[in-house]
């Protein structure tokens, strides 16, 4: 495993970017939700599931420093998809990663600046995982997403279940939701973030190929 510190876009984002032993079979680039950034136990979790699968992983800061103390920012969807975009042109110009199909893990509402940025990249994104996700605040964006999309929800988390439900039914690309029994937004019960991270790695595995990418 090979661990590289990088710095993404003109505001030179700090991330971090780690390689699974030749050859990757793809790229996922993590957007975090609200108060959270590179450093997320739970993303890093997942992050290390990915890795074990042949999968390259990409987790950096969507805000600086500064732009993280006004809370409008964590929570300005377009925004936050830029700053995925920003990455999405870092890629091609790092040669371990350049031409690796990439795709899209987002967190809370991370999940929605994914989904934003999924459909103003298309055929760049060639797949979307959502974990406890508000897709609710891409609604408009839904329709236009072409990656294959999976949405992992709790189902002790009811209020956000009930949106990805709703939002599912916009979406018109390949796409399913997942209910992972007994869990809560944070998947702190036994067992439920191993669980997200299996159907995440099972998703990515599933759709990023050099033959989906093309």
């Amino acid at each position: 495993m090979a661990r590289f510190d990088v710095q993404l876009g003109p505001r030179r984002l700090p991330g971090l970017l780690q390689l699974p032993a030749p050859p990757a079979r793809g790229l996922v680039i993590f957007a975090h939700g609200s108060g959270s950034g590179r450093l997320s136990p739970r993303n890093q979790f997942v992050a290390g599931r990915l890795q074990a699968v042949g999968l390259a992983t990409l987790l950096f800061d969507l805000l600086t420093d500064d732009e993280a103390l006004d809370r409008r920012n964590v929570f300005d969807i377009a925004l936050l998809a830029d700053r995925l975009g920003e990455a999405l042109d870092w890629q091609p110009a790092r040669a371990d990663v350049a031409t690796l199909p990439t795709g899209l893990f987002g967190a809370s509402t991370g999940a929605a600046a994914a989904l934003v940025a999924a459909a103003r990249h298309i055929g760049r994104v060639a797949a979307v995982v959502s974990r406890g996700g508000r897709p609710d605040l891409a609604l408009s964006a839904l329709p236009r997403v072409r990656a294959p999309t999976l949405l992992i929800v709790g189902g002790a988390d009811e209020v956000v279940l009930e949106l990805n439900r709703a939002a599912a039914i916009q979406l018109t690309c390949e796409h399913a939701l997942r209910v992972v029994p007994g869990a809560t937004h944070l998947f702190e019960e036994r067992g439920a973030l191993e669980t997200v991270a299996t159907l995440a790695a099972d998703w990515f595995t599933l759709h990023l190929t050099e033959e989906s990418h093309a």
